[in-house]
């Protein structure tokens, strides 16, 4: 590329790209809103499957999300090739315990919605519900070290969505952030 060129990433074309990858590593948005409710049905009676996929379109819209996501998963598709050195790949390709990069990339998705999402991160974490069962379960050849982090951490940011417009919405004052 040449020097004179002027860098120009297209906003669509990232987030097409991280619809598209999400997809192709066996992750759809209605698995992440499923996880979503999951977390949030007991605090918000009537809560439904469609308002939550779109909270998690919202999330999957912001671009910070995008970065991870597509960063993440590419690591794990390196680990699967064999194409990291060792001994990154090794932790990567086992999912190493002490092995946290995985946990702090998947946090700079939560940090944009607050500590409500770092709490529902935590729980889904640790107990591993549906989609991210079948990410952590190890049984095919694809690595989803990073992946099912991030997964975790899209379910929690739209949960944390959800939290703050529901409160927004009883206090009468819902006046929906942009993003």
């Amino acid at each position: 590329m040449s020097k004179s060129k002027m860098y120009s990433l297209n906003s669509e074309k990232v987030a097409a790209a991280t619809k598209e990858w999400l997809l192709k590593r066996g992750v759809t948005t209605t698995q992440i809103a499923e996880l979503v409710m999951f977390l949030q049905q007991s605090y918000f009676p009537g809560l439904t499957i469609e308002r939550c996929e779109q909270n998690v379109e919202a999330v999957l819209s912001k671009r910070e999300v995008q970065n991870a996501v597509l960063t993440g998963i590419q690591l794990d598709i390196l680990a699967e090739e064999g194409k990291l050195l060792s001994p990154l790949q090794e932790m990567i390709e086992n999912d190493e315990g002490l092995y946290g990069c995985d946990e702090i990339l998947a946090l700079s998705i939560v940090n944009v919605y607050g500590s409500i999402g770092f709490t529902n991160f935590g729980y889904v974490d640790k107990l591993k519900p549906g989609i991210l069962k079948k990410l952590n379960d190890k049984e095919d050849e694809q690595c989803h070290t990073f992946l099912d982090d991030i997964v975790g951490a899209i379910a929690a940011s739209a949960s944390s969505r959800i939290a703050h417009r529901y409160q927004a919405e009883r206090e009468g004052s819902y006046n929906p952030p942009l993003d």
